[in-house]
């Protein structure tokens, strides 16, 4: 074991040493019971080599509070999962604080001063910024944590709740090509997020189920929003050989498609199907009503909530990632292609 340090070391220290994430250093600081007895023996010994006093005090008391921090609140789909959220933590008696940091760092550690004055029983995140912005903090935390939906593999070494995107697109692409699409696009969103990634895999997948290749022409990049799918619909459209078939990653970028479509003065689905992703309310009230992929919010959301309670109460949770199943709602913006290309409407 190497020498003394005579500084105080930190639990993210610790754990490296130790070999085990830095929540576990963190429930055998605070007397948890949810450690294996080797790992337990093996940090315990580090922390006192290191002059790091283990406080065998019993857990905080329950404060029944819940904080749920978003990077923006200005998405429809927000408004699910806090529904889901709500849904479990008002039947355990619990409430819930939401927030937003909208990505800036001074809004994200203002967040987190406040969370150590309202002593929350835990965080739910729906956020990759906050990870970035203030990840050693919350390591440091003994706060127990979820993340909802992570945009890419959590750098916090928590338990996540996510669905099923690749699954999405490749039942989104399958169901076009069923219908006889062979130039289908797709409208994805931000590629640096592991989401977007997935939905854009599946939908390669589900063309080559069927022995078609995506073709590199067809995809453009969005960023979930509806202006963004407006402009990619129309790069789309002018194309000499346009799609007859697009797949957007998010309801909101497919209602861009379909201003795109109007714009072009073509008609959805006789000229263009589309598909999006997420089943938001608003699909049902498009005209015609959108085909999408049913993305379960609420329930994303309940879960991870649950996850949370569970924590608070100082119970192990069995699976670190859960992946909740994607389902195809087929309503009526989608239709076998026209035999003539859209190139002859221009």
């Amino acid at each position: 074991m190497p020498a003394p340090n005579t500084r105080q070391v930190t639990i993210t220290e610790i754990a490296r040493e130790a070999g085990v994430s830095v929540p576990t250093v963190s429930r055998v600081v605070n007397g948890r019971d949810d450690v294996s007895a080797a790992t337990r023996e093996k940090v315990e010994a580090l922390l006192r080599h290191h002059g790091y006093r283990v406080q065998r005090a019993p857990r905080r008391s329950r404060a029944f509070l819940i904080d749920l921090v978003f990077d923006d609140l200005d998405s429809p789909w927000a408004v699910e999962i806090i529904r889901g959220v709500e849904d479990v933590a008002h039947a355990a008696g619990a409430g819930t604080v939401v927030s937003a940091v909208h990505g800036r760092t001074d809004s994200a550690e203002a967040w987190l001063q406040n969370l150590h004055r309202r002593a929350s029983d835990g965080v739910l995140l729906v956020t990759s910024q906050l990870q970035e912005d203030l990840g050693p903090a919350l390591r440091e935390s003994s706060v127990p944590l979820v993340v909802v939906d992570p945009a890419g593999q959590p750098p916090l070494d928590a338990p996540s709740v996510g669905a099923t995107n690749w699954a999405g697109g490749m039942a989104a692409a399958a169901h076009l090509v069923q219908l006889g699409h062979r130039r289908v696009a797709h409208v994805g969103g931000p590629s640096r997020l592991l989401c977007s990634r997935a939905r854009l895999d599946g939908h390669r997948a589900g063309l080559e189920a069927a022995g078609l290749v995506l073709d590199p022409g067809l995809v453009r990049e969005g960023d979930f929003r509806q202006a963004s799918g407006l402009r990619a619909a129309q790069e789309l459209l002018d194309l000499a050989d346009p799609p007859t078939a697009v797949f957007a990653a998010s309801d909101q970028m497919a209602l861009g498609v379909y201003e795109a479509v109007r714009r072009h003065g073509l008609r959805v689905p006789e000229d263009l199907s589309v598909v999006g992703f997420d089943d938001l309310e608003l699909a049902t009230w498009a005209s015609p009503p959108l085909t999408t992929v049913r993305q379960p919010l609420a329930e994303m959301g309940g879960t991870a909530a649950r996850t949370l309670l569970e924590l608070a109460d100082g119970r192990e949770v069995p699976h670190p990632r859960v992946e909740l199943a994607t389902t195809l709602v087929v309503r009526d913006s989608t239709a076998p292609p026209r035999s003539t290309t859209l190139s002859h409407h221009k």
